[in-house]
């Protein structure tokens, strides 16, 4: 399955890939500026979320769709820079086709086996509830309030609201897709496998699940502290754009050179 992309830019090919209750509009403001920089960024709606419609007799593998979709667009080596499900999925396709994958920047990463906080908790069933009332509103808002930091402008909490009511919407529709086998499997041994640079981080007022789970991925991935992105929540790389190209650029700049 080919995936609905924006990019923008020609260099070295940087693959954006957004979180949950998201989509690649998530990346707006960012394509300008890494294009700017001398770099081809790529963002993509992985599947069942924007544009991006899964056919209802598919599973959903979004490492699959993301490789053949890089492929259709001639990008044969690349970076990958994902926020929470796009971390995921970054973590995935590296593990897929390792020789593809020249560096790895991941934002708000929690494992699926991590037992979660009672914050996180509390952002499940609040988003839950108000589904099963029928109130999409107050799923939309229990979703922003969850995701994004409390000083977060009005722009970012619209652009997130907007994301995120047109995924509940979509999920009301047409359910989830299941999904195909997880080619990381359990535990943390194909992650141990990876060799490619890797830099983690996570928002400074995100949840602590994250905080955890990213220092757990850091170990796994030999990638050093953990950065902690300033006034940023769960959708750091959203709320604080700047800062995050910046500091995307700064590892893409320390990469050995692209080979094409």
């Amino acid at each position: 399955m080919l995936l609905p992309s924006d990019e923008a830019g020609r260099g070295r090919p940087v693959v954006l890939l957004h979180a949950r209750p998201t989509d690649r509009t998530m990346w707006d403001a960012h394509l300008p500026l890494l294009a700017e920089a001398g770099v081809r960024a790529i963002a993509l709606d992985l599947p069942g979320h924007g544009d991006a419609r899964v056919p209802a007799d598919r599973e959903a593998a979004p490492w699959t769709d993301v490789l053949d979709t890089l492929d259709h667009l001639g990008a044969d080596r690349f970076v990958l820079a994902g926020n929470s499900l796009g971390a995921l999925t970054a973590l995935q396709v590296a593990v897929t086709a390792p020789e593809r994958v020249e560096g790895l920047v991941l934002v708000g990463y929690r494992p699926h086996d991590q037992p979660a906080s009672p914050r996180l908790r509390a952002a499940w069933d609040a988003e839950r509830t108000a589904l099963a009332a029928g109130d999409l509103d107050a799923a939309v808002t229990a979703g922003v309030e969850a995701w994004t930091a409390p000083g977060a402008t009005g722009e970012v909490r619209a652009h997130a609201a907007r994301m995120l009511r047109s995924r509940l919407t979509d999920q009301l529709a047409h359910g989830e897709p299941p999904l195909a086998a997880d080619p990381l499997g359990e535990g943390t041994q194909a992650l141990r496998t990876l060799t490619a640079p890797a830099l983690v981080g996570v928002g400074e007022h995100d949840m602590p699940d994250f905080f955890t789970g990213g220092e757990e991925l850091a170990r796994d991935l030999d990638a050093g502290p953990t950065v902690v992105i300033p006034d940023a929540g769960h959708l750091a790389p959203l709320e604080q754009p700047a800062a995050f190209c910046s500091l995307l650029l700064d590892f893409v700049r320390r990469l050995p050179e692209h080979r094409r």
